[in-house]
């Protein structure tokens, strides 16, 4: 069995010559690819600046904007390359690579999902426990969990499918991802396959599980609180229940994507690949941006203390200059 060399050139065979197309969908990628980096940019920086920020939800926020830098540039920039080139091609290396971070982000954002659906229902239905239950240490501990566990399951995923020996070059794929390497693969590894299955279900199936238990928990508290309470579980909710669906959805669309050949055109199967790294990292930052009211009035005071120190440098050199003219004169 002669196993990959890392130099091995793939072949992308899903793009399609340079032309009116693809420099299009490369104009609205980059625009979407710099939005989604100065968005996730600046909730991190809104957070990190304000202190009143320092809560369990925004650090989990916080670490869910790096997930989302993660995912778009593990893919992106070399899909745009791959739309303007004359030859789409990877080494078999960097291909490893692209898959690894790719499900980084996927499963790392899944687990963070879930330890914000955890941090709600404490929130809900365990109010006057919360303090108690989310201490500094019990965050620290979570996102630890969160972040080693993936990467360390991730890494031997990676390594079983590099042990696989290759007889096919080309990927009908806009980015690479562990099945396409699967399937390129000489052999059949039931081990890497079931290995595959076992990931998905611990780190997509169970997390899903247990975001819907937690709701489901939440909406029978709700039902029997106030009319007040219910609306600021609502308002407390709903930016993280759509940023999971949406997720969710997404993923869907990846999983379909990678493991059916449907009969669909270029164009909707491109959307479907892309959309995975494309458009949950630009939503969730927009979407906590836009529905949660702390972070918008923390953008507000922001941009507000850095006007009135802009204005009271202005100010003061005006001082120094109208100074230095009466002195002169």
């Amino acid at each position: 069995m002669i196993l990959p060399s890392l130099n091995i050139t793939l072949i992308f065979t899903n793009y399609g010559p340079p032309g009116a197309l693809n420099y299009g969908v490369f104009i609205i990628s980059l625009a979407v690819f710099l939005t989604t980096v100065f968005a996730n940019v600046t909730l991190m920086l809104v957070i990190y600046l304000d202190t009143t920020l320092h809560k369990p939800m925004y650090i989990f926020l916080f670490n869910l904007a790096i997930n989302g830098l993660i995912g778009s540039s593990a893919a992106l920039p070399k899909i745009m390359e791959n739309l303007i080139t004359d030859l789409k091609d990877i080494l078999y290396i960097n291909c490893i690579l692209q898959v690894f971070f790719v499900n980084i982000y996927a499963t790392c954002a899944y687990v963070i999902l879930t330890v914000m659906a955890y941090d709600r229902y404490v929130s809900i239905c365990k109010p006057l426990q919360y303090h108690n239950i989310m201490t500094p240490g019990k965050i620290r501990l979570l996102l630890f969990i969160g972040y080693f566990f993936p990467v360390c399951s991730l890494a031997v995923q990676v390594y079983l499918t590099s042990r696989l020996p290759m007889c096919r070059y080309t990927i009908n794929k806009l980015f690479c991802d562990n099945m396409i390497l699967v399937n390129l693969s000489c052999v059949k590894s039931t081990w890497a396959e079931l290995y595959s299955i076992i990931l998905v279900f611990v780190f997509v199936v169970l997390p899903l599980i247990f975001v819907i238990l937690s709701y489901v928990r939440i909406l029978f508290v709700s039902l029997k609180a106030s009319i007040s309470a219910q609306k600021k579980a609502l308002k407390t909710c709903t930016p993280h229940l759509i940023t999971f669906i949406n997720f969710s959805v997404a993923t869907l669309f990846s999983v379909i994507y990678s493991r059916v050949n449907l009969n669909v055109t270029k164009e909707v199967n491109a959307f479907m690949s892309i959309h995975f790294i494309l458009i949950p990292p630009l939503l969730h930052p927009l979407i906590y941006g836009i529905r949660t009211k702390e972070i918008g009035n923390s953008i507000m005071k922001i941009l507000q203390r850095k006007i009135v120190a802009v204005d009271f440098h202005l100010r003061s050199e005006q001082s120094c200059k109208d100074i230095v003219f009466h002195c002169t004169k």
